[in-house]
């Protein structure tokens, strides 16, 4: 096994390395660890049986030991105390009339601290609201403010797909996107199309990129001019997947055409 393996920290935040510490725990395993300002909770995401690519940098913490039923049951009261937290943000937060909204709330392990997650338009000044909320749970307050993508994996849902949402159920971290990847697979630049639940660009865009960028190489662009053994013609169709192309001949006149590739005879 690794030294250093990736963890979950808590439910809604961010995927880090942690020194294994030699404790043995697997997949999805909850486990509870040491950080610098006390104790949190999280789940192994690291495939530990078969190995994962050790870090140079330094660990966040490390594992102190697999969660046990006390502390299981801990945790699940800690979330009960954070479901009650968001109620009584949400008034503070109307006394100031800040224009920002709730998403979730999130007690550390040893409950020495709150994590309110929370959208908005810009930058809001809640220092107002922090002091407000410390006087109410005499613990410490952070305020965190999320984009529309994390909001998504946070609250979470199923996509157009019918599977649950990629970004809630298996990623680690979120990847770079562009409209590229949707242009390079021949998919419609219909936003309604290719946005998630999230309105951004769905995620599983970025899954067979790669492979439709490599297989479209030798392949002729929508709108090409090119000869064919019936004449010329103008690209109206391509398959990337099955390199045919469709050709307009000319008076309702449309052939198709395969194009082996670079390394098939």
């Amino acid at each position: 096994m690794e030294k250093n393996i990736e963890v979950q920290l808590g439910d809604f935040r961010t995927v880090s390395w942690f020194d294994r510490n030699e404790i043995i725990c697997q997949r999805d395993q909850c486990v509870i660890l040491e950080v610098d300002r006390g104790a949190e909770f999280g789940r192994v995401v690291s495939d530990v049986q078969k190995g994962c690519k050790s870090k140079k940098e330094n660990p966040a913490g490390k594992i102190l030991r697999v969660a046990t039923a006390s502390d299981l049951k801990q945790i699940e009261e800690n979330r009960m105390k954070a479901k009650e937290a968001i109620g009584i943000c949400l008034r503070k937060l109307n006394e100031r009339k800040l224009d920002m909204q709730i998403v979730k709330a999130e007690y550390s392990f040893d409950g020495s601290k709150i994590i309110f997650f929370f959208t908005a338009e810009g930058r809001i000044d809640f220092r107002n609201l922090v002091k407000d909320l410390a006087r109410v749970f005499r613990v410490r307050i952070e305020l965190k403010q999320i984009g529309v993508r994390d909001k998504a994996k946070i609250v979470g849902g199923y996509g157009v797909c019918g599977r649950e949402l990629c970004c809630s159920s298996y990623m680690k971290n979120f990847h770079p996107l562009s409209i590229k990847m949707s242009k390079e697979q021949g998919l419609p630049l219909n936003p309604s199309k290719i946005s998630g639940v999230c309105g951004r660009i769905k995620c599983c865009m970025a899954y067979e990129f790669a492979v439709y960028k490599e297989y479209s190489k030798s392949l002729p662009k929508m709108g090409d001019q090119i000869n064919t053994p019936d004449g010329k013609g103008t690209v109206v169709d391509v398959n990337i997947l099955k390199r045919t192309v469709n050709i307009d001949l000319g008076e309702g006149r449309v052939t198709k055409v395969f194009f082996a590739r670079n390394n098939e005879n």
